[in-house]
This record gives C-alpha cells, sequence and structure tokens, in this order.
C-alpha cells in the first residue's frame, strides 16, 4: 500500500517539478502568453510576469526531492526513523498550502480569477492530499 501511495505522490510531484522546470528555463507552457501563465499559476494582484527563475528552478528542484523521499518513505528498510521524521514536515507543508488555499486571507492575497479557480480546483486539493500522503507514509512506516 505505502509504495501505491509514494507513486502516486511521486507522479504528481514530478509533473509539478517539470511545469517549474519549463518555468525557470523560460517556457511558458501550458500558456502562450506569459501574462496569463502569470495570472494562472500566481495569482497576485497586477502580476504581469512570472517571478524570477531561479524561484521556479528552486520549486522544480523541491518538489522532485519531495516525492523521491515519498519514494524513500515506502521503503520500510532504509534510512530509518530520521527518514520517518522527514516526512512529517513535508506533511505539514503541503497540509499548510492547502488549508491556506481557502482562506479569506488568500483570496485577498490572490484574486486573478483564473488563479482562483485552479487554486480550489487543483493547487489546494492537490496539497491537501499530498500532506495526507505523507501523513500516511509516516504512518505506515512506523507500524
Amino acid at each position: 500500500m505505502s509504495m501505491l501511495i509514494a507513486a502516486l505522490m511521486f507522479i504528481a510531484l514530478l509533473a509539478v517539478s517539470t511545469a517549474h522546470f519549463l518555468w525557470s528555463i523560460g517556457r511558458t507552457w501550458p500558456i502562450r502568453d506569459e501574462r496569463l501563465l502569470a495570472q494562472t499559476v500566481v495569482g497576485f494582484e497586477g502580476i504581469e510576469r512570472m517571478p524570477p527563475r531561479l524561484a521556479s528552478f528552486a520549486v522544480a528542484v523541491a518538489t522532485l526531492t519531495a516525492g523521491i523521499i515519498a519514494l524513500a518513505l515506502a521503503d520500510h528498510d532504509s534510512g530509518g526513523l530520521p527518514l520517518s521524521l522527514l516526512g512529517l514536515p513535508l506533511a505539514a507543508v503541503f497540509l499548510a498550502r492547502g488549508v491556506v488555499g481557502y482562506t479569506a486571507w488568500w483570496a485577498e492575497k490572490t484574486p486573478e480569477p483564473n488563479f482562483r479557480l485552479n487554486d480550489r480546483r487543483v493547487y489546494s486539493p492537490l496539497c491537501l492530499l499530498l500532506g495526507l500522503g505523507f501523513v500516511a507514509l509516516v504512518v505506515l512506516r512506523l507500524l
């Protein structure tokens, strides 16, 4: 069961990492217009350009690393307690981002309509699922 959870998490995190990597090299996939892409994936009021490429690259590396850690957590024989405990802060980060996406504060900070729609339907639910996945992997590892 752990491997299935980890594999599904890895696929999602690899997709997120790939998108951020493409943005870090100047591509605007899946939207051809940089302004519309920024409004759709960043969402801050009045945003006209994507964040700095280095920031996108850092997110690409971080999400790929999180995916690799998810796979490592599914292997109950490696890493010991330190690896198990590494899953908890990752769970907290993803759960926090998922919950924040539904707050009025976040809606006020990110008012762009395309972002609001995607955040409620995709970004926040995905973060909540990833956070719960990390919790599940840690619990299953410690049982």
